[in-house]
């Protein structure tokens, strides 16, 4: 039991060494009493899985073992994205389980407990459930439904998306199934509406095709080819379970997400006319904080992972939210990542603004007035005592070169604002090995290469 910790995102192991049925069950229980502390055995427990290796399994065993504990328990009849369980455990006011290891390696599968707000669990309750560990409540009688989610999830999507004109783009579309759970969602939503599209890995396998189940460049070398010898087309896929967007645009040059929230925010606030916050993480970059500014528009800053984003979201009521890793959402849908929202979201700009994914682009650079840069090195350390030495030092650090830091936030990590209200560094550990992830950005690369002799302040 000492093996299951709780991350940012649930509970996540090898499957057939940590992720075994017994920790299962371990897991499962220590959910069932939270809930059952929190809201009796009325409240309904939905249960989803993605395609990894041996989801289904475990999800029945899941389901086995809270309907013995007297719960209601619903479980999808099929393979199903997180942001699809999300929006059944909003609609139907319940709890839900989502079996996934999200982007991360094949071998790996996790537990994502999603309470009735529809979002990723805050740490004050996953610490609830982590403290339940070993414990469990007594048996009684309850039953299993099996259930598909995709109809009214879809059923929501039309009060928020705009699909007769995404009917008229003329761009091409083509979505890369990357094997993840989008499959039989995102290409059934463009069938249903008749929207025309070319597809590339359109089947569910356990090993990702040997890949990995993440939306980017790396992953994504078949699409961009095809883009690429291609005329007037864009691609489109999602991760694993289907709640982070990797897009890329008609050169086959893939958008940053900070690019893809910038286009959306300012499409949001001025065609779609809504009001509210933007939530963006520390890692996100100044070109959503200098286009909230230029819209008069609230920033809300929270720590990295989108629990803290979607409690923000919550209490905000923003616009939208997102994080630079490849997740967002807005107003009206759930305080979750939905990267098939994304998605949608970024062809209906398309068609209402008749412009190109570039031309996107290109139009929040000119609002703006200026191009962002950015990278990040993740630095390998010996210890955690030097992780703290390194942090300890960056936090007293005064200039980087020939700027000044202005301002020091400590929120998460360590981020350093510097004097040309352009440039920026974060510093954020690892919690699970002695490892630094620093953050790089400004308004040049030539900026950026500069900044990198912060590593010497914190090294030496």
């Amino acid at each position: 039991m000492a093996n299951i910790k709780f991350g940012t995102d649930g509970w996540r192991a090898i499957v057939g060494e940590g992720f075994n049925p017994q920790n299962v069950e371990i897991v499962t229980n220590a959910i069932g009493k939270y809930v059952f502390d929190s809201f009796g055995l009325k409240k309904k427990i939905l249960i989803g899985y993605d395609p990894r290796n041996m989801a289904k399994e475990f999800a029945q065993q899941c389901a086995d073992l809270l309907s013995n504990q007297g719960f209601e328990v619903i479980i999808s009849k099929e393979i199903i994205p997180t942001p699809v369980l999300a929006y059944g455990a909003k609609l139907y006011n319940a709890c839900a389980i989502m079996f996934t290891a999200s982007h991360n390696p094949p071998k790996y599968l996790g537990m994502k407990f999603i309470p009735d707000y529809a979002g990723p669990a805050t740490t004050k309750i996953t610490d609830a459930i982590v403290a339940n560990l070993g414990k469990k409540i007594p048996q009684n009688h309850g039953k299993i439904e099996k259930f598909s989610f995709k109809e009214p999830y879809i059923k929501h999507l039309q009060e928020i998306i705009h699909f007769e004109k995404i009917k008229t783009l003329q761009a091409n579309i083509i979505f890369d199934g990357l094997y993840s759970a989008t499959i039989g969602y995102f290409d059934k939503i463009l069938d249903e509406f008749s929207i025309p599209y070319q597809s590339l890995h359109m089947e569910h396998d356990p090993s990702f095709g040997g890949g990995m189940p993440e939306p980017k460049p790396k992953y994504l070398k078949e699409l961009i080819k095809m883009i690429k010898s291609s005329q007037n087309t864009i691609g489109l896929s999602n991760d694993g379970d289907g709640d982070r967007f990797g897009i890329v645009n008609e050169k086959g040059e893939f958008l940053s997400p900070n690019e893809v929230i910038a286009i959306l925010l300012l499409y949001l606030k001025n065609t779609k006319k809504l009001e509210g916050a933007l939530v963006k993480t520390v890692s996100g970059s100044f070109l959503l904080d200098k286009i909230a500014q230029k819209l008069g528009i609230e920033v809300i800053e929270t720590a990295v992972g989108f629990k803290n984003v979607g409690e923000a979201m919550r209490k905000y009521n923003a616009i939208i939210g997102g994080e630079e890793s490849g997740g967002l959402s807005i107003q009206g849908h759930i305080p979750e990542k939905d990267g098939i929202l994304a998605n949608l979201l970024i062809l209906e700009v398309m068609a209402v603004k008749n412009k190109t994914l570039f031309e996107l682009q290109e139009e929040i650079y000119e609002f703006v007035g200026t191009k962002f840069f950015n990278e990040r090195i993740d630095l390998k350390l010996e210890n955690q005592e030097l992780v703290r030495t390194s942090i300890e030092k960056a936090k007293k650090t005064q200039e980087i070169g020939s700027l000044k830091v202005i301002k020091t936030d400590l929120k998460d990590g360590v981020k350093l604002y510097l004097d040309d209200n352009l440039s920026w560094i974060l510093i954020r550990p690892s919690g699970t090995e002695p490892l630094l992830r620093i953050y790089f950005e400004s308004d040049s690369l030539e900026k950026v290469e500069k900044l990198k002799s912060f590593l010497e302040v914190i090294k030496r």
